[in-house]
């Protein structure tokens, strides 16, 4: 077995996945938030066609917004009254949503003194971003411990869901002499627009430590998550979940998603990407885009998930593994699906993309749709009506939204 932890650590190494986190997890987190800045963001459309930006900068989660799809942007406005240690890079970053009527909701982890403790905060705007409400923390547990990469969920219903990784089952097991792999999968509602939560739930135990949750929702509006887990013999593979309503008499059924069987004992800070598949009455199950390190294949992966079933389409191989193809992002509107992700080779960051007009069933050729000589964040695919847009940040040209 230390030969096969080995052998997984050194192949992370040579696909130039550096974030690799131990057993003990690595300092990202604490590193990130020394930053006076970062490129880490999140962006999303209100229903009048409004382009919002959450980021941070020198403790702050600022907001600001466009009108003319991202040549201007107004002032910023900041969040949080006091500065704050935020995690604001790689997998971690501020998030945002916008309600019908205008609300604006922010989350975000605050990194506390302790190693890889975190508070998960929400934040609030009534006013259309003119000024935010006083933020406070999503749960009610307060130890100084691990509640981290949040996720953010605005349901058709008004419903606000945030869901985080959080280490107190893993602290509790410990304590009394208990085995306990990973950490936990932690949700929190609010039902009244985000003016209080309710206390929160465990969702599942034995999740991976480091890596982003993503959510999506039914057309009942049904929440779901998904998020690599830990599974027996430390395999890294995908587990999904629809999360109980609120106040309702039904459990949690996690499912497991993916079947790379990777096996090691580390944390490799790349989370998947989710989309509902199908609408309304056509509504079939998810679109999954993730990353798997196993066998002599190692790579990004697309796969479809039956939602009723909970059966897992023929995985496709997609991507350049040598350019360290990572951190996918996946958008579908009814048959039609687009999948972007970035690729590094000699330095130099692109976004490439692929398209499907059959629900992902058969794919157009990858192209090349930005690039950067410099460092550059992650891919986002937001939609404005039938319009989808790449949105990507990078250092050296700045915030990019590019009609696909």
């Amino acid at each position: 077995m230390k030969n096969l932890r080995n052998f997984g650590l050194m192949l992370l190494v040579s696909l130039g996945l550096s974030t690799i986190a131990t057993a003990h997890e690595e300092h990202t987190m604490q590193k990130s938030t020394m930053q006076k800045s970062t490129l880490a963001i999140s962006v999303t459309f209100d229903a009048q066609g409004v382009l919002w930006r959450a980021g941070v900068s020198e403790g702050f989660v600022l907001v600001d917004k466009s009108s003319d799809l991202g040549k201007t942007f107004s002032a910023k406005v900041k969040v949080n009254p006091s500065a704050q240690k935020i995690g604001a890079d790689g997998e971690a970053r501020p998030k945002i949503a916008i309600s019908p009527e205008g609300n604006v909701y922010l989350t975000w982890t605050e990194a506390l003194k302790a190693p890889f403790a975190g508070y998960i905060w929400f934040a609030r705007s009534t006013n259309g971003g003119k000024s935010f409400e006083k933020p406070y923390i999503v749960h009610q547990d307060r130890a100084e411990i691990t509640h981290r990469f949040d996720a953010l969920n605005l349901a058709p219903n008004g419903n606000v869901t945030v869901s985080w990784v959080d280490k107190r089952d893993l602290i509790a097991a410990k304590v009394a002499g208990k085995k306990y792999d990973g950490a936990a999968i932690y949700y929190a509602v609010s039902s009244d627009k985000g003016t209080s939560f309710a206390p929160e739930q465990k969702l599942a135990d034995s999740s991976c430590e480091c890596c982003r949750i993503v959510t999506t929702n039914k057309p009942d509006g049904t929440v779901v998550a998904m998020w690599r887990h830990v599974f027996e013999g430390s395999e890294r593979d995908h587990m999904m979940a629809e999360i109980p309503a609120l106040g309702g008499k039904q459990n949690a059924a996690p499912r497991r998603a993916t079947f790379g069987h990777w096996k090691i004992d580390g944390c490799p800070h790349h989370g998947a990407a989710l989309a509902s598949g199908g609408e309304g009455k056509d509504w079939w199950g998810y679109h999954m885009a993730y990353f798997d390190g196993n066998d002599a294949k190692p790579g990004l992966y697309y796969s479809r998930m039956d939602g009723v079933a909970w059966a897992s389409s023929p995985p496709k191989k997609f991507g350049d593994n040598k350019n360290q193809a990572g951190h996918p992002a996946i958008l579908s509107t009814g048959e039609n699906v687009w999948l972007v992700w970035r690729e590094i080779n000699e330095g130099k960051a692109s976004i490439l993309g692929m398209y499907s007009d059959d629900g992902g069933r058969s794919w157009v050729n990858a192209k090349m749709l930005a690039g950067s000589a410099g460092k550059a964040d992650y891919p986002h695919l937001i939609a404005k009506g039938n319009q989808v847009y790449l949105a990507w940040n990078s250092e050296q040209e700045g915030f990019q939204l590019i009609a696909l």
